[in-house]
């Protein structure tokens, strides 16, 4: 049987028990009573904004909150309840003026903005901006039973549905023609519904929430039905207006129910979480034992925030005020789980708390309790110190967005989680929901590749945790040795450096309700692919990047959609006319898929920094920018730690970039004045500017004054104020600096004669593509090929070469007198890989120097090369060869022992149908084991079966693979099945591939073993 996930899972298998509290009534299997549809219209009575309607027995309620919220109840007993009372929506302002007419077959209930149908035979409701257009329109009255209430809704032709909160797996397309579940469930995995929140929005510009603490289920059909489970019905409904009507939609929605917090700037760094007393993982500790933790990032040059330091059940603490002080003393902060609820907060955090993540053992009998804690946890933060509020929390609900983080619990690191994951956060912020995220790499399983492609686009929500302890090792970013802690820096650092960006989207959230991870379709409402599975696995971060992590061991990312406008490749800036598709995108390990839009202009802080402490009022400020068009940024800051910004100390300064909308022309950059004060903030300030033209301007001013034009990087970073164009970055990037200037006084730089993003000549410059799947051997000479294809103009004097890891020695291509534009030439760069190169992937930078329109041009490419290990030259067991790659659906796969947890060599002896075997895979379906065999083998022979300690569990396929062709499947196996020998001719493969596939949906007990697994070889 797969296993179990130890103690949380089981506390979490307990707390399946308490589902009977959260079903509400009717929950136990019983025949359905019968429906009963709200009937005539009996009575009407009008005061100020609020209107009630008779019909018989029941009574319903119109009450307006503003000139575009409007809240509906029904009571089919004729009286008004209200299970949430105080706790959800908060105190509104007046409400607005209204209106009311009797139409004769309809009552119309209206403000400035909106009117709401109250038919009367029988009576229906339908709602209508203030032009007439229809915004939804109910197909039948009301419905009720004992158990639930029941609203039916038309649907449009073409609309589509967002919301629910966090779904796994799923929200950041539509939801139409899906059913769609709100309520606590506990599972945290695909398809789970933590963090639910019972709000939806329709592209058709409204938004419904359900007051309520009751489960909801939500079927987008043809009707849509929508249902709480309780004999009551509340619903507040929000009209948007404009072209962007979704976001005005989760505005008044937030305006409601509260609008997301602003998190401390080292809450917004990650956070990292184990247990250190007694913990029975990893041996005798202490709590003081977390600061050799905390050193290792120190040492590691790696930026984190927080440290939960009790992250276990049953783990207490001790000389916590002494782990605070130390803590504090790297830069971080002091976070908590609480386990057995926040009794003693007060006097934990006057010892140095200011992190508390919630848990679902203590979440009580309803939601209720859970957001009580939440906002309790975040109340006595703030009581006791002067620090902001900052909470994580598993399963939450409306409301929880104004005090807490919603994070998506317990799993297991997969190349499936990354999966899941990608559309889970940016589809939580439709509802609301601007701080989401999951541990990278899970707690359980996890790889180093896992881990490193998980971290890589978390980077890009705000919010992120490592958690350790529960896995075979501890999760730190810098414990997998190279080139993983390098890769994993270079991600920490890109993060930080973006924190200005992130920051200041973060404040904006306070005011919008939306939040950093975004779905495509909130921001491009009218493009129908938005909406579709083509932009499921793909999110944007704010306005300006969007994120489509890899999420399978591949070094290409398929599928990757780019709406409509002009995008840049952050790597090599490459532009990209949307709307299209990007396929076989070049994504070596250290490379996530980072498109940036023309017209982007990031606020950043540079140099590398390791944490927000390391900022002075002396430090420069970076912009990052893309020109095209009319542009602007607003920069906002503050002490990031106190909550004085409540109080208007803090400051914004905005940016404005004037450029042509394309091609050739001047660019401007104001930086304006920076309004508001603040305790720490720059009276005067170096900026730096990294300006994305692709043609080098003729000169650079800074108000009145020309700028000294640099001629080299070692000039340009020895210079206190100047500009270099380096040529040879990303397509062509203008690089200033400043001394230091007031920042109580705007200032403007302009670029003659220079170019929107793209240069001058859109599409002139040579891009880059270099073949998959090539192949070297350790200290071997070989040649890596390289496509260079002509842009619009030809390309002349091209000369390719490589850049590669230390010890390889690359020799440049003969120069290549000219490509035509248009055309591709491939060129062969001879390459010779260090001795000790490790196999595997290794990534490399192509470039190729050429002339086109004019200009000196540098394409640049990143890409990856497989190091081969040596073939076999003997009879070899698959468990003595290299495993090129090795995913297993738990744990990884064993060498000579059967699967076991989730560590290596955990596993017991291999055994099928009672015999044992020396030699051997043991795996856990899906799996997926790589060789090399470089055609020197003829034969694979092994005995497979699921393992006799599963006791007849599982059911599952094996299969063999070479070079891409299945060459053998086994029938489905079963653990009561009869062992099957395996006999395959292998002759002249070069890459053979060991699966075991799932065949039933169930991955429990699915530990397939590739017994006496072994090739024949000369």
């Amino acid at each position: 049987m797969q296993s179990t996930m130890r103690t949380r899972a089981a506390i979490v298998g307990a707390l399946l028990g308490l589902l009977a509290v959260f079903a509400g009534p009717g929950s136990a299997q019983s025949a359905e009573p019968p429906p009963t549809t709200v009937g005539d219209v009996t009575g009407f009575t009008a005061e100020g904004s609020v209107y009630q309607l008779a019909a018989g027995s029941a009574r319903a309620r119109v009450s307006f909150v503003s000139e575009e919220t409007f809240r509906i109840e029904l009571a089919p007993d004729g009286k008004f309840t209200d299970p949430t009372g105080r706790d959800i929506v908060l105190p509104q302002g007046p409400p607005p003026a209204t209106r009311w007419y009797d139409r004769g077959d309809r009552y119309e209930l209206t403000s400035a903005k909106v009117t709401v149908r109250a038919y009367k035979a029988p009576l229906r409701f339908a709602a209508f901006r203030a032009d007439g257009t229809p915004l939804w329109s109910e197909t039948k009255g009301l419905t009720w039973n004992q158990d639930r209430t029941v609203q039916t809704l038309a649907r449009g032709a073409d609309e589509q549905f967002y919301g629910a909160g966090m779904q796994n797996g799923r929200g950041n397309t539509s939801h139409r023609g899906k059913t769609v579940e709100v309520g606590v469930d506990y599972n945290w995995n695909d398809g789970g519904h933590p963090n639910s929140v019972p709000f939806y929005l329709s592209s058709a510009g409204y938004g419904v929430y359900r007051n309520t603490y009751a489960p909801n289920t939500y079927v987008f059909g043809e009707p849509v039905t929508t249902t709480a489970r309780e004999q009551r019905f509340d619903a507040y409904y929000f009209a948007g207006s404009g072209s962007d009507a979704l976001k005005d939609v989760i505005g008044q929605y937030t305006a409601l129910t509260g609008k997301p917090f602003l998190p401390p700037v080292y809450g917004l760094e990650i956070g990292d979480a184990d247990c250190y007393l007694h913990n029975a993982n990893r041996g005798e500790r202490h709590t003081l034992d977390a600061l050799k933790v905390a050193d290792g990032y120190v040492q590691n040059d790696m930026p984190n925030g927080w440290m939960l330091v009790n992250d276990g059940y049953g783990c207490g603490y001790e000389n916590l005020a002494e782990t605070a002080q130390g803590l504090q003393q790297r830069k971080m902060q002091l976070g908590l789980w609480t386990e057995d609820g926040i009794d003693r907060l007060g006097e934990q955090v006057k010892a140095g708390q200011r992190v508390a993540k919630l848990d679902v053992a203590w979440v009580g009998e309803g939601y209720k309790f859970a957001l009580d804690g939440c906002k309790d946890a975040y109340a006595g933060i703030e009581a006791h110190s002067d620090a902001r509020g900052f909470t994580w929390a598993p399963e939450s609900w409306s409301g929880a967005q104004r005090c807490g983080v919603q994070w998506s619990g317990d799993q297991s690191g997969t190349w499936e989680y990354i999966r899941w994951q990608i559309p889970t956060y940016a589809g939580a912020s439709m509802s609301g929901l601007a701080y989401t995220t999951g541990d990278v790499d899970g707690i359980f399983g996890g790889s180093a590749k896992t881990y490193t492609r998980d971290l890589q686009w978390k980077m890009f929500l705000p919010v992120t945790m490592t958690m350790d302890g529960w896995a075979a090792q501890d999760k730190q970013p810098f414990r997998y040795g190279e080139p993983y802690t390098s890769i994993n820096r270079a991600s920490l650092k890109l993060h930080e450096s973006l924190l200005p960006y992130i920051y200041s989207h973060a404040h904006r959230a306070t005011q919008t309700g939306v939040g950093l991870a975004r779905p495509l379709v909130l921001e491009y409402p009218d493009d129908p692919k938005a909406a579709s599975e083509a932009a499921k696995y793909e999110f944007l971060s704010g306005e300006d990047f969007l994120v489509a992590p890899v999420y399978q061991d591949a070094v290409e990312r398929d599928g990757i959609y780019l709406p409509q406008g002009t995008w840049i490749d952050y790597w090599s800036g490459r532009t990209y006319e949307g709307p299209v598709t990007v396929d076989d995108y070049s994504a070596p390990l250290d490379t996530l898929p980072l498109f940036v839009r023309a017209g982007a202009t990031v606020p950043m802080w540079p140099g590398g920094i390791r944490s927000y402490a390391d900022r002075t009022a002396d430090s420069p400020l970076a912009w990052d920018i893309y020109p095209q068009g009319t542009t602007s940024f607003t920069l906002y800051e503050d002490d990031g730690v106190t909550r004085a910004h409540r109080t208007g100390r803090y400051a914004t300064q905005r940016a404005d970039v004037r450029a042509p909308k394309r091609g050739a022309g001047d660019v401007t950059v104001r930086i304006g004045e920076s309004t508001g004060t603040f305790a720490g903030k720059s009276a005067a300030r170096p900026y730096q500017f990294t300006v994305h033209t692709g043609d080098a301007p003729s000169s650079v001013t800074l108000g009145d004054r020309k700028l000294p034009r640099l001629t080299s990087r070692s000039d340009y970073e020895a210079a206190a104020q100047g500009w270099w164009y380096d040529g040879d970055d990303r397509g062509g990037v203008v690089k200033l600096k400043t001394t230091a200037q007031r920042t109580d006084r705007a200032f403007t730089l302009e670029l003659k004669d220079t170019s929107a993003v793209g240069g001058a000549v859109p599409g002139a410059a040579a891009t880059l593509a270099v073949p998959a799947g090539q192949e070297l051997g350790a200290g071997t000479p070989g040649t890596v090929a390289v496509d260079v294809t002509a842009g619009t103009r030809d390309a002349t004097g091209v000369e390719v070469s490589l850049t590669a890891p230390a010890g390889w020695q690359v020799t440049p291509a003969a120069p290549v007198e000219r490509i035509p534009a248009g055309t591709t030439r491939r060129v062969e760069v001879s390459v010779t890989p260090a001795e000790d190169a490790k196999p595997g992937e290794a990534t490399l930078t192509a470039s190729a120097r050429h002339r086109s329109a004019g200009q000196d041009r540098t394409a640049l490419q990143r890409f990856a090369v497989g190091v081969m290990p040596e073939p076999p030259a003997t009879a070899s067991w698959a468990s003595d060869l290299v495993w090129l790659k090795s995913t297993n659906g738990w744990g990884p796969p064993e060498r000579d022992r059967s699967n076991g947890e989730s560590g290596a060599s955990d596993g017991r002896t291999l055994t099928l149908a009672g015999k044992t075997y020396e030699k051997g895979i043991g795996a856990h379906a899906d799996s997926d084991i790589e060789v090399y065999l470089g055609g020197r083998c003829t034969a694979f022979t092994a005995e497979v079966g699921i393992d006799d300690e599963i006791n007849g569990y599982g059911e599952v396929a094996f299969s063999v693979e070479a070079d891409g062709r299945v060459l053998w499947t086994s029938p489905k196996l079963t653990g009561a099945s009869a062992t099957v020998p395996v006999d395959v001719d292998v002759t002249g493969a070069r890459h053979v591939r060991l699966r075991i596939t799932d065949t039933n949906g169930s991955k429990s007990g699915d530990h397939g073993d590739w017994a006496a697994a072994r090739f024949a070889c000369s």
